[in-house]
């Protein structure tokens, strides 16, 4: 059953990822936007349902795969954010590589944060 809840998951974040992509595909950035709101959007339902688990014993492991380990990790998109990050270093763009490392790192972090802090 664990393996059916991460298949299921990991394609509901994988289409998720590609409407992210879709939708956001007529901003013209330097910065790339779509990989930025897939990563702090996994980071937030991934908090978020470590906060559920955490103050609700009754929620089986199921859900917990389903959610963390497939649909966040089906969404969150760390492998394009390395890829696109090395493609602005390649272009020249510093400052905009620069910008989206810590744009990612920082926001990403302050989801857990604000979340963690605020459900306490």
């Amino acid at each position: 059953m664990n393996w059916i809840a991460i298949f299921i998951g990991g394609g509901l974040g994988s289409l998720l990822r590609f409407g992210i992509s879709m939708g956001l595909k007529s901003f013209q950035l330097t910065l790339p936007i779509a990989t930025l709101t897939a990563n702090v959007v996994a980071c937030i339902v991934f908090a978020i349902t470590l906060f559920v688990y955490k103050n609700n014993a009754t929620l089986s492991e199921n859900y917990k795969l389903l959610i963390l380990t497939g649909f966040c990790g089906g969404l969150s998109t760390f492998s394009t954010f390395s890829y696109e990050t090395m493609e602005l270093l390649k272009a020249g763009n510093y400052m905009w590589a620069g910008v989206n490392v810590l744009i990612n790192i920082i926001v990403c972090f302050a989801c857990f944060a604000f979340i963690s802090v605020s459900k306490q």
